[in-house]
């Protein structure tokens, strides 16, 4: 049942990926999608296992949402925080390497986090190993409370993510 899941998952984002980039919704242009997403999704669909852990249901579609929204609203202020210390006089920056723990199982969820991460402008993750996140950021705040880093770090996202995932 799994590798119907994750062909119906596949076909979805690459149905959407389609009309997205065609920029219509005519019914012609949907149905020239069909005609292509269908077999490419049939073809291609035994390398996606990253998608076990996706959960298709409203609750999923809902932190979906909510995760975008969540993610702008750290992106706006990243962009605001970095903009402020490049102009800053003294350039108040403390750069170092933070290793953060994430709780996340599903390898899907741990690539969203981590490129979430390195689009926040500040933030860049240098490696990942299993649960262990390794990134580089422009201000270290909080030396040797590593709970307090993973929180600043990936918190919000974190939590969001073991709602659609896990």
């Amino acid at each position: 049942m799994n590798h119907w899941k994750n062909r119906i998952i596949l076909f979805l984002i690459l149905e959407f990926f389609w009309i997205v980039w065609n920029n219509s919704l005519d019914f012609r242009i949907w149905l020239y999608g069909l005609i292509i997403v269908i077999p490419v999704a049939f073809l291609f669909s035994k390398g996606t296992y990253i998608f076990e852990g996706v959960k298709l249901t409203p609750k999923g579609f809902y932190y979906s949402f909510k995760y975008v929204v969540v993610f702008i609203v750290a992106l706006i202020k990243s962009n605001i925080d970095v903009i402020s210390r490049v102009l800053h006089p003294k350039l108040p920056v403390r750069p170092g390497i933070v290793r953060v723990e994430t709780r996340l199982k599903s390898p899907m969820a741990r690539l969203i986090l981590a490129n979430s991460i390195t689009l926040t402008p500040g933030t860049f993750v240098v490696d990942i190993k299993e649960n262990i996140i390794y990134v580089h950021w422009i201000d270290v705040c909080c030396e040797g409370d590593p709970q307090k880093l993973t929180q600043d770090v990936a918190g919000t996202f974190e939590k969001i993510l073991m709602n659609i995932y896990e």
